[in-house]
């Protein structure tokens, strides 16, 4: 007997929960959120891992579903993220949401003690009890328990109101499991950003995902596409977003949501998220110019008029983006990238007018012999030179210093012209010098060149834009470390 709902499919996304700097729910910037999501998603999942639930007191859970209830006001269905610690608390905060109006509820499975399947099958047999309906949600890497595909079978046909079951794992042979046992009796979610593709085309019945909350119209058009059976569409578009999906999932989460959510205008300038998690820790730097590059791409950032000592060209930026900067005269960036650990690329950049003291530098250095260390002019507009920061040593060596990670450079001045960090107008005028690392032990060509590629491109966003400024460094102080070491 089927027991599917037909509210339950579609793109809902887990909604991030934002604080203000006393560390209070935000509730404009949560309404806010909603109102930007709500025109393109099915429905919408308040206090879910995204959301933070694990970090939110008994009373903050309550007042964020009760906000994204009010918000939402029936347009579309919300699942209450519920799932405790306890079966107690679960069942009470179940019973809550009931009460407050929410759809469904998500329950994820007892986490951090690591209950026996027979526990979990006896937890989800008292919150059932409750009446509202519950989609069970399995996300081991944080639950620290995977479902089997016969506990989640048995839950899902045991319980009179579980409709649907939700699946993080990313661990496809479970999730094909899910669906040759499952398929057509409940509603069967993906949960992992990376895989929805493939877990629609298999027959998924929608997605809860955390990337939803940045791109829920590109999700919505993927479901489509895979609901009337263009396989290629889905493909394509699936590659297009692949990139940004795996920084969401592998690099924070939350943090992540929330820092694509600031570069897009949205009103998060100061909602990170909470302790533990700290600004620049999991979600870095690198990370940071990669998202921006993904949003970019996506055409997800606006377009600012920004002044060139005279010259105004559009740039694509981001809210803190400085609109002005008349003095190319010194502007200094730093880019690093990685992995693997001997292909990491580090570029202290130095960018300036040719007729002022980076021009003057670059000319005294060419007229130096540098044994082991020779300087090479990589680029003629705009003129830029490569200084290898360590002892080039043999044949292997020189090749990716001078080939690869040179390219690398190269492919990061491309894009910076096309993007507008160095514009038109003053490629003839300015010059740059790159002081790349390329560590002796490295060997992989491709990844020397691409860290290169992605160490140069924040360089040079950063020297343009003056960045880290100081407001950065002070939020980011807590995570600082060296690169190659752990301890702080």
């Amino acid at each position: 007997m089927s027991k599917k709902q037909d509210w339950f499919q579609g793109v809902f996304p887990a909604l991030v929960t934002p604080f203000t700097l006393a560390d209070e729910i935000d509730e404009q910037a949560y309404r806010a959120l909603i109102r930007f999501v709500l025109p393109h998603v099915n429905g919408v999942v308040p206090c879910g891992t995204t959301g933070e639930f694990s970090s939110l007191t008994y009373e903050e859970k309550q007042r964020v579903i009760a906000i994204c209830i009010d918000e939402v006001a029936g347009r579309v269905p919300v699942l209450a993220g519920t799932g405790c610690t306890t079966t107690g608390e679960t069942v009470e905060l179940t019973r809550w949401a009931q009460g407050a109006g929410a759809t469904g509820a998500l329950v994820v499975a007892p986490y951090f003690l690591k209950p026996t399947f027979n526990e979990i099958f006896d937890h989800y047999q008292t919150v059932d009890k409750v009446g509202l309906p519950i989609v069970l949600y399995n996300i081991p890497q944080c639950a620290g328990t995977h479902y089997r595909w016969w506990t989640a079978e048995g839950m899902a046909l045991a319980f009179d109101n579980v409709i649907g079951i939700k699946d993080s794992s990313g661990d496809m042979p479970f999730f094909m499991a899910l669906m040759e046992k499952l398929r057509g009796t409940v509603g069967i979610f993906v949960g992992h950003d990376e895989v929805v593709g493939p877990a629609l085309l298999a027959g998924a019945d929608g997605m809860i995902l955390a990337s939803a909350n940045v791109i829920p119209d590109i999700w919505q058009e993927i479901y489509q596409a895979a609901r009337r059976g263009d396989l290629e569409f889905v493909r394509q578009r699936h590659k297009e977003i692949q990139i940004l999906t795996r920084l969401v999932v592998r690099k924070g989460g939350p943090q992540a949501v929330k820092e694509a959510l600031r570069m897009m205008g949205l009103p998060f300038a100061n909602s990170d998220a909470r302790l533990p998690f700290i600004k620049g820790g999991e979600f870095e730097r690198e990370d940071y110019e990669d998202m921006r590059t993904q949003l970019a791409n996506l055409g997800k950032l606006g377009q600012i008029k920004k002044r060139y000592g005279g010259q105004v060209v559009e740039y694509t930026a981001t809210p803190e983006t400085p609109g002005q900067l008349e003095d190319l005269t010194l502007c200094v960036g730093e880019g690093f990238a990685g992995p693997p650990f001997h292909e990491l690329a580090h570029i202290d950049l130095l960018l300036g007018w040719k007729d002022g003291p980076v021009g003057r530098a670059m000319e005294r250095a060419l007229g130096e012999p540098r044994p082991g260390h020779e300087l090479v002019v990589i680029n003629e507009r705009p003129r830029t030179l490569l200084v290898p920061t360590v002892t080039v040593r043999g044949k292997k060596g020189r090749h990716l210093v001078y080939e690869e990670a040179a390219s690398g450079v190269n492919l990061a001045i491309e894009h910076a012209i096309k993007e507008g960090a160095l514009p038109e107008p003053v490629l003839d005028d300015v010059c740059l010098i790159a002081n790349v690392f390329v560590h002796p032990a490295a060997s992989i060509r491709r990844r020397v060149q691409i860290n290169n590629y992605k160490a140069m491109r924040g360089a040079i966003r950063k020297a343009i834009e003056g960045r880290p400024t100081l407001s950065e460094l002070v939020a980011e102080k807590d995570a600082a470390r060296h690169p190659f070491r752990y301890a702080p």
